[in-house]
């Protein structure tokens, strides 16, 4: 089998952490070309933006994008126009109509959400399917510069701040739970020298029950990336950002075959059917929260 040639675009944490690993290992795509401002990927060529990329001629079958989401959209237009396969990593974009303007035509677009490839969540979203849910509480509580040490994009207009990874959740939740989420109320945290929250609080109602969510970027200690279910036959909880799957007390035994690896399986897949896969459920409840948040100022922040 031929691999399909890939372009990544944005060699940052993301990529080099995630990306670069999966692409390595996978049987469906082979790294062809890196493209970024500020960094280089060796052994491949290298280009500072995707215009230098197409101009260059290099044979590319597909790309995937990890840059910062604002700007986001005019890359992917330019892949999908030079005939390449698009997927895009979490979020998809900065805002709900850019990433529905985008016109795959024939080739695949796939808004990724790697937390949907956590090992317990196809199971989870299984054992909920014929059961009826009471309640859900999400907790998901980070360290920012752990994970994102002086990134300051994240916390300005566009970065989501704590949603970037609390999306994380709701890509979660809006896979396993039964019903569509729609946000209730929120109180979004914002530091006085930022422009995106650094915590959030939300109400979210998923049919006749009500689901809560706790957001942190301030987390000290112990990190959690928890949801947990009540439903009329027992009580599900997935920790560790879905790694680990717990029902009714008793932990359950997974298959584990890493998030981002799955990705590039799923992405291959959609392109071998001649589909695309853009899910902006998750996006959209981040959207609704900003939408009818209350707003909240809290002390400055710095990395």
């Amino acid at each position: 089998m031929t691999k399909l040639r890939l372009a990544l675009i944005g060699i940052g944490k993301i990529a080099r952490d995630q990306h670069l690993p999966a692409i390595a290992a996978s049987p469906d795509f082979t790294l062809a070309a890196a493209v970024s401002r500020n960094a280089t990927v060796e052994g491949v060529p290298n280009f500072a933006d995707i215009d230098a990329l197409i101009a260059s001629g290099l044979a590319i079958d597909a790309v995937s994008i990890c840059t910062p989401p604002l700007g986001r959209h005019g890359i992917a237009a330019r892949a999908l126009a030079a005939g390449w396969h698009v997927m895009l990593e979490k979020p998809p974009g900065a805002t709900l109509a850019e990433v529905q303007a985008l016109r795959p035509g024939t080739r695949t677009l796939y808004a990724s959400w790697h937390s949907r490839a956590a090992a317990g969540v196809a199971p989870a979203r299984a054992w909920l399917a014929e059961r009826r849910i009471r309640s859900a509480r999400i907790d998901w509580r980070e360290d920012i510069r752990h994970w994102h040490p002086g990134q300051d994009w994240i916390l300005a207009p566009g970065g989501l701040g704590v949603f970037d990874p609390g999306i994380n959740a709701l890509s979660i939740a809006t896979a396993i739970l039964p019903q569509p989420l729609f946000v209730t109320a929120a109180q979004l945290d914002f530091p006085a020298n930022r422009g995106a929250p650094i915590a959030a609080a939300l109400t979210l109602a998923q049919g006749d029950s009500v689901v809560t969510a706790g957001f942190d970027f301030l987390q000290a200690g112990p990190q959690s990336w928890d949801i947990a279910v009540e439903t009329d036959t027992g009580s599900l909880l997935l920790r560790d950002g879905g790694a680990t799957l717990v029902i009714d007390g008793v932990g359950q035994a997974l298959a584990e075959t890493g998030e981002y690896p799955g990705l590039y399986r799923h992405f291959a897949a959609c392109i071998a059917a001649g589909r695309s896969d853009v899910d902006l459920a998750p996006l959209a409840l981040v959207a609704d929260a900003f939408l009818i948040g209350a707003r909240r100022e809290v002390a400055a922040f710095e990395f």
